[in-house]
């Protein structure tokens, strides 16, 4: 049986998702077992492919889309999408699960299962295409959809105010992203990733490739919240909890981890390239480390948790090396599975026991044993404690950071240092909310529903069991996701035991250290309780303070330029298109006008001129309505008279009819108009005058210089003369062209004047009634 195509994949995940509120209101809590059906599905129809993914082939479809702009809807499977696959369906499937029951009692949980969808597909847009720009529509399709998700409790205002920051962080990046790739295409002369694959040399040799660098960096760095783009993550815990498992844990935020791993063979091998990471993944280490032992709320602590484990995986992508690799590799499966269950397990501490303090929490071992058990397994793998998959992550990151020559003492001091507030940040979400006695403000607390507990135990489960047989689960992946980021099979095997070795007197001192950070935290923080870092050097002050700057210029420009004054508006719009126009012309030269050499007219040509020019010179000194309009027209009238003697008939009733229309009109809303008087000053008409006349002026000489040019015979014209009676079934070439070849160009048209009607009609309907 033939597989799905990849593209069918995608259209049925954003189908499925346009209807999930309209099913979750139909089905209700049978929604359950749908909700986590959805992702799986999409699981099992990917992992139809593992065999041929999993023996180094990757899978290539390409339809043709728009091939003018080199966009056609590209995708390909390999080792390193398959694994990311992966994660977001089967997570998903836990998250699913978990919200159907967690937001049971929301007013809105319907459209949240839309936003979910819709941002589970775009995440597997993301990882899926092999084309630069329909990757980028996917990109920005998972910033929308995350801020749907983050800013869901919309009544909020911190809701409200996270979710904008992170569309303004991420949507900002996305734009330097499209910038980076669109100089990547110029260079390469494709948009197609794949292609890549053997232009290295060309591509880092070239005057642009640092530019290319740093664009696509700045964009994969405010995705994955690295320094110092990382502030936008942590107040977006203002979320939901299983939009927080999801997004900020396994998929969004990976995103531009997967940005890196994937253009890493491409466009990385240099300094510029694996130093910037290197730097930028190490410093977000250990300061979201040094950040989140301050925190008390569960969700920042592990939200800063995250942010460390972030900067680990970009620093082993700098490190390059076969077993930085490797580590990368595990990290990202460890990681994904330990931090989804904590952030569902905080989520239900918040549901069951109304609040998410560390510091009111403790005791609630006997009344949620389930969650209890499951935290601490995740925990445990957090930690890296054997035999869990955290702890092969951990040893192999040791590993690795100790081979890079010369910084590797350094690098492995902090990866200890942060690996210990990591330590820290397990006590205090995975294990102090379940310890000590039972508190008497928690005595009706009871265990979460079954469906919240499935997921968050099946993920703990599978980090155990990862951990046990490593090499069984993700040896074959690994390999091929190897291909993807450094072109070369690693032939390393996973074990869980390597014997007793530095590496592992360097795990019992990051357990050590970080019991210790742990016993001493209350001391620590009551000598810390003074000390904040200054403004000037907190990225989050920058954004707050570059917010509020374009606000202001944006009150300034608004109160400037749309004051209700709809003469400045006119003079706006002119002298934005003259100005530019203008200074172009000047660039090259200026106007090279040649007059024809036969300038003799007729006499009804002259009479008509005179008609013209009196009725604009009556218009403009008119001091009555009636008589503006009258003047006006006539010289609408005069206008149509024009194309009639030049041979365009149908253009001429067109101009009649709406010549006409425009007078009725105008007279019969002379009624409620108030007196004729005259608003402006002497000055004012002059300048008004002056920016007419330069109008004017310009479009004269325009037209003079496209007259007197000399066109070559154009093959558009000799086409649409002879395609427009048997493919556009019209005699009239101009009105073929607009309604047929130029159909969407007068759909649009027609569209922004209907958005004006539509307004001016709101304008109308408008009524002055009691304000509170």
């Amino acid at each position: 049986m033939r597989n799905p195509p990849l593209l069918a994949l995608l259209v049925t995940g954003f189908a499925v998702s346009a209807i999930s509120p309209y099913l979750y209101r139909l089905l209700k809590a049978r929604f359950v077992w749908f909700g986590a059906a959805f992702p799986l599905a999409l699981f099992a129809t990917v992992m139809l492919r593992y065999p041929q993914v999993a023996s180094g082939v990757p899978v290539r479809e390409s339809w043709s889309w728009v091939p003018s702009l080199g966009l056609d809807l590209s995708f390909m499977l390999d080792g390193l999408s398959l694994t990311f696959v992966m994660l977001v369906t089967l997570i998903g499937a836990a998250v699913f699960l978990y919200a159907a029951v967690y937001l049971r009692h929301y007013e809105e949980a319907d459209r949240f299962f839309g936003f979910i969808g819709m941002f589970m597909t775009s995440m597997l847009g993301v990882v899926l295409s092999d084309n630069m720009l329909l990757l980028f529509l996917f990109w920005e399709l998972t910033s929308i959809s995350s801020f749907l998700l983050i800013g869901f409790n919309h009544h909020e205002a911190s809701s409200r105010s996270s979710a904008l920051k992170a569309l303004l962080v991420t949507g900002a990046g996305g734009l330097a992203l499209l910038a980076g790739m669109l100089l990547l295409g110029s260079v390469t002369g494709s948009f197609e990733i794949s292609s890549f694959y053997a232009m290295n040399e060309l591509i880092t040799s070239h005057r642009l490739y640092p530019a290319i660098v740093a664009l696509i960096l700045v964009g994969a760095f405010t995705k994955s919240a690295q320094f110092p783009f990382h502030f936008w993550l942590p107040d977006a815990m203002a979320a939901p909890s299983p939009v927080s498992a999801y997004l900020h844990s396994a998929t969004m935020v990976k995103a531009g981890i997967y940005l890196i791993a994937r253009f890493n063979h491409e466009i990385g091998g240099t300094a510029l390239w694996q130093d910037t990471i290197l730097v930028a993944g190490a410093a977000t280490m250990i300061f979201a480390g040094l950040l989140s032992y301050r925190q008390s709320d569960l969700k920042r602590l592990l939200a800063y948790s995250t942010l460390s484990v972030l900067g680990t995986l970009v620093m082993l992508l700098g490190i390059g090396s076969k077993l930085a690799i490797k580590a990368f590799f595990i990290y990202l499966i460890a990681h994904s599975l330990y931090k989804g269950t904590l952030f569902l397990v905080a989520g239900t501490l918040d549901h069951e026991a109304g609040t998410r303090d560390v510091g009111k929490l403790g005791g609630l071992f006997r009344a949620m044993p389930v969650t209890a058990v499951t935290a601490a397994l995740a925990s445990f793998s957090m930690m890296g404690v054997i035999p869990l998959i955290g702890f092969i992550g951990k040893e192999t990151l040791y590993k690795a950071v100790l081979e890079v020559q010369p910084w590797g003492r350094v690098l492995i001091v902090l990866a200890v240092a942060a690996s210990a507030f990591l330590v820290v940040v397990t006590f205090l979400v995975g294990f102090r909310p379940f310890l000590g006695k039972p508190r008497p403000e928690f005595q009706k607390v009871h265990e979460a529903p079954p469906a919240m507990l499935i997921g968050p135990f099946i993920l703990a489960l599978s980090g155990l069991l990862l951990g046990l047989f490593p090499d069984f689960f993700v040896g074959h992946l690994l390999e091929a996701s190897a291909v993807s980021i450094i072109s070369q099979r690693l032939g390393i095997e996973i074990e869980l035991w390597h014997g007793f070795n530095l590496i592992l007197l360097l795990s019992f001192v990051t357990l050590l250290a970080g019991v210790g950070l742990y016993l001493l935290r209350p001391f620590i923080l009551s000598r810390m309780e003074g000390l904040h870092l200054p403004g000037l050097v907190k990225p989050s002050v920058w954004y707050e303070e570059a917010l509020a700057g374009m606000l202001r210029f944006a009150a300034w420009l608004t109160s400037s330029l749309q004051n209700g004054d709809l003469r400045r508006y006119l003079a706006v719009i002119i002298l934005s298109a003259l100005v530019p126009a203008g200074l172009v012309l000047y660039s090259v030269g200026g106007f090279s006008v040649t007059l024809p050499a036969d300038l003799s007219v007729t006499p009804y040509e002259v009479a008509l001129t005179v008609i013209i020019v009196l009725a604009t010179a009556m218009l403009l000194t008119s001091d009555s309505r009636l008589k503006a309009i009258v003047s006006m027209g006539v010289l609408g009238f005069g206008v149509g008279i024009i194309y009639i003697i030049y041979g365009a008939p149908d253009v001429a009733l067109t101009t009649f009819a709406i010549e006409t229309l425009n007078v009725i009109l105008f007279v019969l809303v002379l009624a409620h108009l108030p007196k004729f008087t005259s608003r402006s000053r002497a000055t004012g008409r002059l300048r008004d005058g002056l920016i007419a006349a330069s109008a004017g002026i310009f479009m004269t000489l325009t037209v003079l210089q496209v007259t007197s040019t000399e066109l070559s015979p154009s093959r558009l014209k000799g086409y649409f003369g002879s395609a427009s009676l048997p493919d556009g079934h019209g005699r009239n070439v101009v009105n073929v062209i607009l309604v047929d070849f130029r159909a969407l160009d007068t759909l649009g048209e027609i569209t922004v004047l209907a958005i004006a009607a539509i307004g001016v009609f709101t304008l109308l309907k408008l009524r002055t009634g009691k304000t509170d």
